[in-house]
């Protein structure tokens, strides 16, 4: 069996499997809100497949990166606001 891989969702510590998605690890942290539209509208993931771009987070200080297409990797620090 594979080591969980622990990353941070908004300073929050998380703990999840090994080939977890960042929008599920972002969902098993507990928050609904992965970002605001340009008119502060809560935005999340809509498609899961990459093409709606509503998941968009940031990782390690990229912008704009969709979480449902990402793997979660150890260290990885995402922030959703």
């Amino acid at each position: 069996m594979k080591k969980p891989i622990e990353l941070q969702i908004d300073g929050q510590s998380v703990t999840v499997p090994t080939g977890t998605i960042v929008a599920a690890a972002i969902a098993l942290a507990g928050r609904t809100r992965f970002r605001e539209s340009v008119r502060k509208q809560p935005r999340g993931p809509l498609c899961g497949m990459g093409i709606c771009m509503e998941c968009r987070v940031t990782i390690d200080g990229r912008p704009h990166c969709r979480s449902c297409q990402t793997l979660c990797e150890p260290g990885m620090e995402v922030t959703t606001t």
